[in-house]
């Protein structure tokens, strides 16, 4: 009797890991199709929250593909880059070349000579995904497109990023240019820092030598930013070999996403996935504002500077990101500074913001200094000295 107890045990232990093992790969299993069914339709994709760059969702995300204008988001990026400087500002005028002229493709129909506003051409690219204007700037910053080019592969090198490779500034087919989901979404973040861009990105519709002969309509082709609310921008893409493609990018309160889409069969599949990914963010998800971008975050005192208190600023907007009813009360911030030389430029790095959930580190971002600093004069340094000496006394 004893032995037939112990038989039956045996096999009801035996079933009972099997039942618990198949359950729990079909929940995995459930679970993984759950997930994916965010992105049915495309080749692969991604969805990141934009200020942490935490990954929300992701399919096939490092596969290389062709990017087709989606490629204009890092011409755009070079662009604000350059406005930033103070390189180039939006009043200025240039001439089209004969080159950007015949670009075929999504255009502005820019006439070889024609002159035309920094500010407008910035719109032919972020609205209508102007080739002829993606290129005409790209020669009025490198001087060539290929120089231009140049500068898109450093800045790929410069994000760390491993999977992009571009051959032009536009996206027009050419070979060995490839990217990723990842990596469009990483250079999507990067032009998100400068928030002045959705200016250009969230316009539906918009004109170009308004009142003249050649009035020309321009119309965003990214239809979400009309028909979902808070889409703001940012590029489309299409070719024959890349299929339908689109970077997205939308603001709900404080938390913005990023959402890439690419080898979509229709335009329709492509916003769906979009939308569906964008629906799982904001309905999943919420953030925590830290910090905007610009606010201080500390300071230093330097003795040998000649102003020598200067506020330390986050360099870009702070938050934490984290899902729908989780705890975030054991959320503290720290500043870590480096060591620095005078003199140093605004926007320098000085340390690091770290954020910190209990003890583990949930995001840590750049800061830097709020504006130039400069090496303090002999007359400065001994100024200070006697008055030290004085309060001494």
């Amino acid at each position: 009797m004893k032995k037939y107890v112990l038989m039956f045990s045996l096999l009801f232990f035996t079933f009972s890991v099997l039942l618990n093992t198949v359950s729990a790969q079909e929940s995995e299993q459930s679970q993984e199709e759950d997930t994916y069914d965010l992105a049915p339709d495309a080749k692969s994709g991604i969805l990141i929250e934009r200020d942490t760059g935490k990954v929300l969702f992701e399919k096939e995300a490092n596969e290389k593909l062709p990017p087709a204008s989606m490629t204009k988001i890092m011409t755009l990026l070079l662009i604000m880059e350059e406005l930033e400087k103070g390189t180039l500002t939006k009043d200025d005028v240039v001439r089209v070349s004969e080159n950007a002229a015949s670009m075929g493709g999504s255009q502005i129909f820019l006439e070889a000579g024609e002159e035309m506003k920094v500010d407008d051409l910035l719109k032919g690219i972020a609205i209508a995904s102007a080739n002829d204007a993606s290129v005409a700037m790209a020669e009025r910053i490198a001087g060539s497109e290929a120089e231009f080019v140049k500068k898109m592969n450093a800045k790929v090198k410069e994000l760390g990023l491993t999977d992009t490779k571009f051959q032009n500034a536009s996206g027009l087919p050419a070979s060995d240019h490839y990217s990723t989901a990842y990596d469009m979404a990483m250079i999507a973040k990067e032009l998100l820092s400068y928030e002045s861009i959705t200016n250009y990105t969230s316009v539906y519709e918009d004109y170009l030598r308004k009142g003249t002969d050649n009035e020309f309509w321009l119309v965003n082709t990214n239809k979400l930013v009309r028909f979902y609310p808070g889409v703001d921008g940012l590029k489309t893409g299409f070719t024959n070999e890349a299929k339908y493609c689109l970077t997205a990018t939308a603001k709900k309160g404080d938390m913005r996403v990023v959402a890439v889409v690419m080898g979509a069969e229709t335009p329709k599949q492509r916003n769906a996935t979009v939308s569906n990914m964008l629906d799982f963010a904001f309905n999943t998800y919420e953030t925590k504002k830290l910090f905007d971008k610009g606010q201080a975050v500390t300071s230093l005192n330097l003795l040998k500077a000649e102003n020598n208190h200067v506020n330390v600023v986050a360099s870009e907007s702070v938050s934490t990101v984290f899902k729908k009813g989780e705890s975030m009360d054991k959320l503290t911030t720290s500043v870590q500074l480096d060591e620095v030389n005078l003199p140093l430029t605004k926007g320098e790095k000085v340390g690091t913001l770290l954020v910190k959930n209990g003890e583990k580190v949930v995001l840590e971002t750049p800061v830097v200094v709020e504006q130039d600093v400069k090496k303090a004069s002999y007359f400065t340094l001994l100024k200070r000295s006697i008055q030290k000496l004085s309060k001494n006394d």
